[in-house]
């Protein structure tokens, strides 16, 4: 993990960090714009659980707010808002965080890297762009046209360029942290268990039986990680009193089928947290449930930080 602090793509911060630091000029001077991620470790590793926000990141380059003809809080309405702090108690139960400071909005990192829309750009994407997917059609490519609630971001069209750039300086970096402390933490337990964190708005529901759940487990139907994984979290947070639903609205994406390789010693698991249950979603402040919903994860992690992971099958 030094080499990947060590080529300055990255903030690496120890237990209780202050937020992101700025990314250092050639000068020393602190650059314009933030590092990709924040990369919160404990003191060691203990447990082979690695934690994710891919969606918390709440900076947005002052270039795209100029381009973007939405004000500053409906642009804000595809974030993962506070996700990241809900559960930083993660890191001093000994699990490692990896979380985006970019906006989801700007750049997605739980998408493929070229996953691009060809009618945002003025110009002819690459043959390698994936750019027939549902998630592009829906407008929620790795650049997004879309917010959450389907308005358009941009007023004009952008650049191959402008893509390219946004993918080389935040997914790349991303991706190869995360991957280089899941390596780390295969080798140290031979094993890696990859939770990614995700927020979905409270209207959402799980099942189909028409009751919202408060989270709901992504593991592809089976495919991303043990299914002993999924049984422990389940029941740890039904032990919380919460409503837990599998794979329905959402089974898992690009980080958990990307990760997700349990005959290779590696389990992916995507939680989503209904937001209703710590956020004001109008406001997108935290609302007086989240101190609860903080303190009964912490306690869920002790547990699982516990557990003997050593023979998942």
């Amino acid at each position: 993990m030094d080499a990947v602090h060590n080529l300055g793509v990255g903030t690496e911060t120890r237990r209780d960090a202050p937020n992101p630091e700025l990314r250092p000029g050639p000068d020393g001077e602190p650059a314009l714009e933030l590092a990709p991620f924040t990369l919160s470790r404990p003191a060691r590793l203990t447990t082979p659980l690695v934690f994710a926000s891919p969606h918390s990141g709440r900076f947005y380059p002052p270039a795209m707010l100029e381009a973007s003809k939405l004000d500053a809080a409906a642009i804000r309405r595809s974030e993962d808002a506070f996700v990241d702090r809900l559960i930083g108690g993660s890191v001093g139960s000994g699990t490692p965080l990896i979380a985006a400071n970019y906006a989801r909005a700007y750049m997605d990192v739980n998408r493929e890297p070229y996953e691009l829309d060809p009618a945002m750009f003025e110009d002819e994407l690459p043959a390698f762009a994936c750019a027939r997917t549902a998630r592009v059609a829906a407008g929620l490519g790795s650049i997004a046209r879309v917010v959450a609630e389907g308005q358009e971001i941009y007023r004009g069209k952008l650049t191959f360029g402008d893509a390219k750039e946004r993918i080389e300086h935040v997914h790349r970096p991303y991706h190869v942290a995360l991957q280089d402390l899941l390596e780390e933490t295969r080798a140290a337990f031979g094993t890696a268990i990859l939770i990614d964190w995700h927020s979905m708005p409270s209207a959402a529901t799980g099942g189909g039986s028409g009751r919202a759940a408060d989270f709901v487990l992504g593991d592809r139907f089976g495919v991303a990680c043990s299914r002993r994984v999924t049984d422990l979290w389940e029941r740890e947070l039904n032990a919380h009193g919460y409503r837990v639903a599998r794979n329905a609205p959402y089974a898992g994406g690009y980080t958990t089928e990307f990760y997700g390789k349990p005959q290779r010693g590696v389990h992916a698991l995507q939680i989503e947290i209904n937001r209703g249950l710590y956020l004001d979603e109008v406001s997108l402040e935290p609302h007086t449930g989240f101190g609860g919903l903080e303190r009964d994860l912490g306690a869920v992690f002790a547990k699982l930080v516990a557990q003997d992971w050593s023979r998942l099958p």
